[in-house]
């Protein structure tokens, strides 16, 4: 029986949600609220947040555990956000849904009833831009790794036909491959070109640091655990501690390694070494080689099968696929495919391997008990990579646009033909070979959907399994995508009935968490307070003055410039250094775009920001300090232009401009 996730909400929103949802409230006839719904609950001491609601007989507790050893809500910290849904009749979990909840001020004059709360979720759900929640736990971005040392971060959720970019974060050199935690909150890039690898923290798409590992870094993985983060290179293998970012250890394998796997219990790490034709086990735990097992003349692409406890390996020579047992470090099964493999790719449930061959335009299913290939098929184009949704395998063609797909319920009859259906997943065919191990496709979140990476294109396509064509395309900017991946801060199903995020509290004030569940349909708002730090609320009262030092002129598309300010305390004109949450607005004319990050301290009150314009048109720079947009109304703000490449730019073109109120 296939199964199908329901998009959430957000992601996927139809007007019968909204008009169901708006009937709920509109007639909350056996709506109740549990007593302790206005009161904190003593079941946890350290929950600084816990509330709960019935309705229908289905009860939403809702918790917010800060970071650390925090005894209140304080803005800038950051917080834990856990739902747990029960039937209320006989209290079990309720699995497999897909809440949706936002954070918002609470206007002054704002009754606390079911009908504002009705109103400002519709306004949530629908994506207005007008009604936008100051934190909203629902959305996932797109990130494409660049062939032009960048990742381009999108919002899909205002981009079907005409994607929003959110930030473009440079990177000292072009990626080859990438990593992300858990949390979602760090990902990892490796630049061959640098032997380093960039950690960029997530929540302000920022790079932070590179970690030095050895030459050539390309393929890298985290442990299933999160424990480390395993790097091959042109010397080994290292080892680095994520939280550390420093390498811990460095493991001789075998020549030339290039993919990395892990068994699923974090006991074995495995090597491919496409130069010596071995595979390295290694000893996770111990951080110990095991063994180099001959696998073949060129090893180039792993898959773990949880259910077989047994370690796939492709050849691109030999064109085989070997089984390895890491138990008894030995190859214990080799089965012939056809040469020219890039890549074995295990199925969700572990019981087949599927592999492709560009060069021999073909695709074989291994059956993971007999270790065996059971069918094959010709696939036209030269299909290169393999991906999985739910319900499907996607094959990507290197030589042609066309997209295939395969029911997995519908592969391991022996010697029977294999079921595909194709559609176009783009104008042009690829046209690139991705670097081994970063994936061109990635399910959507919360859907039966894929994201696909064209870099001839130039965009990332979203299709929507059953579509006879992509459902939408997000535009790249005049970048080239070579890998795609998704950073999820919508909630996360934790364990049964128990929905979980991340979220960083970004002001002081009275507040709402607006809770949504379509299936079984609920809507409410929980009032909650952030508290203010005493620093930052020090910092705000002081009458402080900003004045650019950098002077505006025409830029070129891609071309950074460090904009700097200084902050002067107007009392006595001392430069203020040290404020927290001084930031830099940035705004493409007439609205279509704009970015809000924070400064770098420089010391004596100036303050600055790199700034890399990715489209063409007149930006307005704004720096402010202080509370929401009024801190940038209170000071003069700057214009650049910026023109393509092949322009000829006026470098002393532009003049200060100061006394302008901010619109956004």
């Amino acid at each position: 029986m296939n199964r199908h996730l329901l998009p959430r909400p957000t992601v996927a929103l139809t007007a019968a949600v909204l008009l169901i949802a708006g009937l709920l409230l509109a007639a909350p006839a056996n709506a109740a609220t549990t007593p302790d719904a206005d009161g904190a609950s003593n079941s946890d001491v350290r929950a600084l947040f816990d509330r709960s609601v019935e309705r229908e007989g289905i009860e939403v507790n809702v918790r917010i555990d800060p970071a650390g050893d925090a005894t209140e809500l304080v803005e800038g910290d950051f917080a834990r956000v856990r739902i747990e849904i029960t039937d209320g009749n006989t209290d079990t979990p309720m699995p497999a849904l897909y809440p949706a909840a936002w954070m918002d001020r609470m206007p002054a004059d704002q009754e606390d009833d079911d009908r504002a709360c009705l109103n400002k979720v519709e306004g949530f759900v629908g994506g207005s831009l007008l009604g936008q929640a100051e934190v909203d736990m629902n959305v996932y971005y797109v990130l494409a790794l660049n062939e032009e040392a960048s990742i381009s971060v999108v919002d899909p959720l205002f981009g079907f036909g005409g994607s929003k970019l959110l930030s473009m974060v440079p990177l000292p050199a072009p990626g080859s491959d990438w990593a992300l935690t858990a949390d979602q909150q760090r990902l990892f890039v490796s630049m061959p070109k640098t032997d380093r690898v960039a950690v960029i923290e997530t929540l302000g798409w920022k790079m932070v640091t590179t970690v030095e590992v050895g030459p050539g870094a390309r393929r890298l993985a985290l442990q299933p655990d999160g424990a480390f983060l395993w790097v091959a290179h042109d010397e080994g293998i290292s080892v680095v501690a994520p939280n550390a970012f420093k390498e811990v250890a460095r493991i001789d394998a075998g020549e030339a390694p290039v993919d990395l796997a892990f068994s699923d219990d974090n006991r074995w790490v495995f090597a491919a070494n496409s130069g010596s034709g071995t595979v390295t086990v290694i000893d996770a735990a111990k951080q110990e080689k095991v063994a180099d097992l001959a696998t073949g003349s060129r090893p180039v692409s792993l898959s773990w099968s949880s259910t077989a406890g047994t370690l796939y390996v492709a050849d691109a020579v030999d064109g085989t696929i070997a089984a390895i047992d890491p138990e008894s470090a030995q190859v214990v099964a080799k089965t012939k495919a056809a040469p020219g493999l890039t890549q074995v790719k295990v199925t969700p449930d572990g019981l087949y391997a599927l592999a492709v061959s560009p060069t021999a335009n073909r695709l074989f299913v291994v059956d993971a008990a007999s270790n065996r290939v059971i069918q094959d098929g010709e696939m036209e184009g030269g299909p290169d990579q393999i991906a999985y949704s739910d319900e499907l395998a996607y094959v990507r063609d290197r030589a042609s646009e066309t997209m295939l797909t395969i029911p997995l319920g519908s592969i391991g009859a022996p010697g029977q033909p294999i079921q595909v259906i194709d559609f176009p997943g783009g104008t042009n065919p690829p046209g690139v070979d991705l670097p081994i191990g970063a994936a061109g496709m990635e399910q959507a979140p919360g859907a039966p959907a894929m994201l696909i990476a064209n870099a001839a294109d130039g965009a990332i396509h979203y299709y929507k399994e059953g579509m006879a064509a992509p459902m939408g395309t997000f535009n790249n900017y005049g970048r080239t995508p070579l890998a795609v991946k998704v950073v999820d801060r919508s909630l996360q199903e934790i364990e049964p009935g128990v929905y979980q995020t991340g979220i960083r509290l970004r002001r002081p004030g009275h507040y709402e968490l607006a809770f949504f569940l379509d299936t079984p349909r609920i809507v409410h708002c929980f009032p909650l307070d952030v508290a203010a730090d005493p620093e930052l609320a020090e910092q705000r009262r002081q009458k402080v003055a900003v004045q650019p030092l950098t002077r505006p002129r025409t830029l070129t598309v891609g071309e950074s410039i460090d904009l700097r300010f200084q902050v002067t305390d107007t009392d006595d004109g001392s430069g203020l250094a040290g404020l927290q949450g001084f930031q830099v607005l940035t705004v493409l004319a007439p609205g279509r775009w704009h970015d809000r990050n924070e400064a770098t301290d420089e010391g004596d009150g100036v303050y600055s920001l790199t700034f890399t314009p990715q489209q063409k048109g007149v930006y307005y720079v704004y720096a402010g300090h202080g509370d929401g947009d009024s801190a940038f109304n209170r000071n003069p703000f700057q214009t650049f232009r910026v023109v393509e490449a092949t322009a000829e730019a006026d470098s002393d073109g532009g003049e200060d401009t100061a006394g302008e109120p901010l619109t956004e």
